[in-house]
């Protein structure tokens, strides 16, 4: 074994305590120092120095985080499903409410965003969502910054998720008004089906309906010549009965001859 002197245990000592005691710290970091366990101040960036046993460093990073937030079925006001895909940016902007405040900073701002979002859309109808889409961004970001100022964390939302909303309901809405056209169309032709089959069985009710026709185009249109064709059905009776006028009054002349 080797024997080392006591100056030379005592030096190694100080060496180590001294390299234990220094810190460096990024430009884009800030040390948290907390003395004999109560916050004392932030330091940083470059060389600091923390008294091993008495202070403690807590590193923070402010660089900006992206986050993705996991796609959320949102109810519109007017019960229509909508998913909405979302992207966050936030960076602490300060490390003191950060470390202090929040146990876990970004899991707290995470499921914040997602509950704001799921919030404010769920209060909104679908079409509100395609006309007051700036609204939406403000009432969002309004409450984001609300809740987390107080963990000194800045949040911004991408502008895409906005899009994507009005994209989504855009879709919706024109899926929506094809099924009520089609709804529409559909009960047309119930009630045209019916209005035929009465009319097919009663020629006299078609009859009347043609002339009814004519009496309001002649309403509308009376200082204009119409030519309007005479259906066979509605003559034909008229044609007989000319026809039989004719025959009886010849046999009347003969024989009176």
């Amino acid at each position: 074994m080797f024997n080392l002197s006591p100056a030379i245990i005592f030096i190694g000592v100080i060496v180590l305590f001294v390299f234990s005691t220094i810190k460096i710290l990024q430009e884009y970091q800030r040390g948290v120092i907390f003395l004999l366990g109560r916050f004392w101040k932030v330091k940083g960036p470059g060389l600091i120095i923390v008294i091993p046993g008495i202070q403690k460093m807590v590193r923070v990073d402010l660089r900006v985080i992206v986050m993705d937030v996991p796609t959320q079925d949102v109810i519109s006001r007017d019960n229509v499903s909508v998913k909405v895909n979302a992207v966050l940016y936030f960076r602490i902007i300060d490390p003191e409410k950060a470390i202090i405040q929040v146990e876990d900073w970004v899991m707290a701002t995470s499921q914040l965003a997602q509950t704001t979002l799921r919030s404010v859309l769920g209060q909104h109808e679908l079409d509100d969502m395609l006309a007051e889409r700036q609204k939406l961004n403000v009432d969002i970001q309004a409450i984001l910054d609300r809740s987390t100022a107080a963990w000194g964390i800045k949040v911004s939302l991408d502008e895409s998720m906005i899009r994507a909303i009005a994209a989504q309901a855009e879709a919706e809405r024109a899926r929506r008004a094809k099924i009520i056209h089609a709804e529409g169309e559909f009960q047309a032709s119930q009630k045209l089906a019916k209005a035929a089959g009465v009319l097919g069985n009663q020629p006299q009710a078609l009859q009347l309906r043609y002339l009814q026709t004519l009496t309001e185009i002649s309403t509308e249109k009376n200082t204009n010549t119409i030519v309007f064709p005479l259906p066979i059905d509605l003559i034909t009776p008229l044609t007989k009965r000319s026809g039989g006028s004719a025959g009886s009054s010849s046999s009347d002349s003969g024989e009176g001859s």
